[in-house]
């Protein structure tokens, strides 16, 4: 069993995003992890991040101001999954520093260092190959984005070549700002789920516990960033507390969420 497919199937999962290089990286994944993140998601600092709000695109650019390289953030996952062998991880960006080495060096990498999968938000399905055949030939899971303007025509080749989760993005627009209705998620989580048997994990707009703990009670996970962000942008190299604090809050809305649907 996969790190994914034993994750997921504990009942609703707390999928946490940090950006790596952004203060004291290390210090909190072991606060993600220790406040009961289920699954995580690394975030590889980029220039022009246009998928995400201002609270990542200012993680970016906190994390590159220090310099931090490809090589870091490799060597960051590494170290992790040293430390903590069974937690899934995943790296999550954009194409330009994923590709510009070579897909097969950069897939090998992954594989190296203990990543479980990949998000690359600006690789459409439609050009997977620039990409794809690389992970799934290292082992590592193509995470794929739906979102509200995935209609049935182009969900196939969405889903086709996806594995470990797919990653619905509940709003039409960036990171951190806006939160989706609950009844159009409802909708839309059920349409994805009558469509792939992948586990449906949901992001976006969620930054509360209660937001969290609504989502989980329709679909099978719930990815947080933009507040976490946020705590280490107030607190810096002395954020892991408040993250670990933070992600229990989040962690036991989440998970209780599946006693409360019962």
């Amino acid at each position: 069993m996969t790190r994914f497919a034993s994750a997921f199937s504990k009942g609703p999962v707390l999928v946490t995003f940090i950006t790596g290089g952004d203060g004291d990286t290390a210090a909190n994944l072991d606060a993600l992890v220790a406040g009961g993140a289920d699954v995580i998601e690394l975030g590889m600092p980029f220039t022009d991040p246009m998928a995400d709000g201002p609270a990542i695109q200012a993680a970016n650019l906190r994390s590159l101001a220090k310099g931090t390289t490809t090589a870091d953030l490799f060597a960051i996952a590494a170290d992790f999954r040293s430390r903590h062998p069974d937690t899934p991880l995943v790296l999550m960006g954009y194409a330009n520093p994923m590709t510009i080495r070579g897909a097969e060096w950069f897939a090998a990498e992954c594989a190296k260092a203990g990543f479980d999968g990949v998000i690359c938000v600006d690789i459409p399905s439609e050009e997977d190959a620039e990409l794809g055949p690389a992970l799934r030939a290292a082992g590592v899971d193509l995470i794929r984005l739906a979102t509200p303007t995935t209609d049935a025509a182009r969900l196939p080749d969405v889903l086709s070549g996806a594995s470990g989760f797919l990653y619905y993005v509940s709003v039409a627009g960036i990171t951190g700002q806006q939160q989706a209705a609950q009844a159009s998620i409802e909708d839309a989580v059920a349409r994805l789920k009558a469509a792939t048997d992948l586990p449906v994990a949901v992001g976006f707009g969620v930054r509360t516990p209660e937001q969290a703990a609504a989502i989980a009670r329709v679909a099978d996970g719930v990815v947080v960033g933009s507040a976490l962000i946020d705590i280490i942008a107030e607190h810096g190299d002395a954020a892991a507390p408040h993250v670990e604090a933070f992600t229990r809050t989040l962690a036991d809305a989440i998970h209780g969420a599946k006693e409360i649907a019962a």
